[in-house]
């Protein structure tokens, strides 16, 4: 998986990408800061608990209490991270038959 974010010094030209595992705190709240959050929404009957979090702990690799927990923000339209992570989790939403789409908050 390579989600790639970059960043580059517009003073410098020094860049910095990042490809595969965790991305670096500070990567992310640049994201954040320069493009805003992402927010993840699921509509429809296909909506189904059990399968968005299968989606989760495959995804994000968390336990069955941290996706229950994660379930309840996406229901409720309170799942937001970076644009890569939220629209990651949105294609294996979709992969597994849940409506989901991404918004710019």
């Amino acid at each position: 998986m390579c989600t790639n974010p970059e960043s580059a010094c517009s003073a410098c030209g020094f860049a910095v990408a990042v490809c595969g595992g965790d991305l670096p705190s500070e990567r992310r709240d640049q994201l954040l800061a320069e493009h805003g959050p992402a927010t993840l929404r699921v509509s429809g009957p296909s909506a189904k608990n059990a399968v968005i979090m299968r989606v989760l702990r495959a995804e994000l690799g968390v336990d069955l209490v941290s996706a229950r927990v994660l379930l309840g923000r996406v229901l409720s339209g309170d799942c937001s991270g970076t644009l890569p992570e939220i629209e990651l989790l949105a294609r294996g939403l979709r992969a597994s038959g849940i409506a989901a789409v991404v918004t710019r908050s």
